[in-house]
């Protein structure tokens, strides 16, 4: 469960104790909006901010695995007798059609939804309003739903990093009247793989997974379900 310093920053934040609260984040890349969508809303990042370390790794990756990979490919090449890489050159040309046809296909897929599934696809709506400004809160992906009696508050830490049970700098960053949203969610989901929706009164709704703390998971969806 969170710790008491979470729940007294919620506290502080709704003036009464919540209902039930869980970290939760999109749980999916936010599909791109229409350009002139994204400028009308400030065009803020539709993606989180890494830690550093990720560019140390990547920097790492591609000045060093990758010349070690290329020098150890063309020794490779070098010892191998000249008919060996005339019949694998000619192999190469039937894979590509076969995986361009595949990619052909997929292509063509109707099932492919452009809204990743993860709001109903009206940008201009309360859920789509919502996602652009998901990411300018914080570069972290994670918030915190808290359900009060009246009201639906969404925050969010400044921080790059957090941890879900000491978090204590979190700032509401959205906050809904009960009249206006509904928070729909199914108990005995997976742990691990559960969502919710945010359902606005316009119509337009919001999925969010990657629930953080089981057993506030737990809660949260027993309270949203009941």
């Amino acid at each position: 469960m969170a710790k008491r310093k979470v729940r007294r920053r919620a506290r502080e934040i709704l003036g009464e104790d919540p209902v039930a609260l869980v970290w939760c984040e999109v749980h999916k890349p936010i599909p791109k909006p229409p350009e002139e969508t994204h400028r009308a809303a400030g065009k803020g990042r539709l993606k989180p901010g890494h830690h550093w370390l990720l560019y140390v790794g990547a920097v790492v990756f591609f000045f060093v695995v990758v010349p070690v990979i290329l020098i150890d490919k063309l020794s490779d090449r070098l010892v191998r007798p000249r008919s060996s890489r005339r019949s694998r050159g000619q192999q190469p040309a039937a894979a590509g059609t076969a995986s361009g046809g595949r990619g052909s296909a997929r292509g063509h897929d109707p099932a492919m939804d452009p809204t990743n599934g993860i709001f109903d696809g009206n940008w201009d709506l309360t859920a789509g309003r919502l996602l652009l400004r998901w990411y300018g809160h914080s570069p972290n992906p994670k918030r915190l739903v808290m359900l009060a009696h009246d009201r639906v508050c969404v925050a969010a830490s400044p921080r790059r990093r957090l941890s879900p049970t000491k978090a204590d700098d979190f700032r509401t960053v959205e906050e809904f009247p009960s009249h206006q949203v509904h928070v729909d969610g199914e108990t005995g989901q997976p742990r691990g793989f559960a969502t919710f929706r945010l359902c606005f009164s316009d119509g337009s709704w919001l999925e969010v997974g990657r629930l953080a703390e089981a057993e506030d998971a737990d809660h949260f969806l027993r309270a949203v379900g009941a």
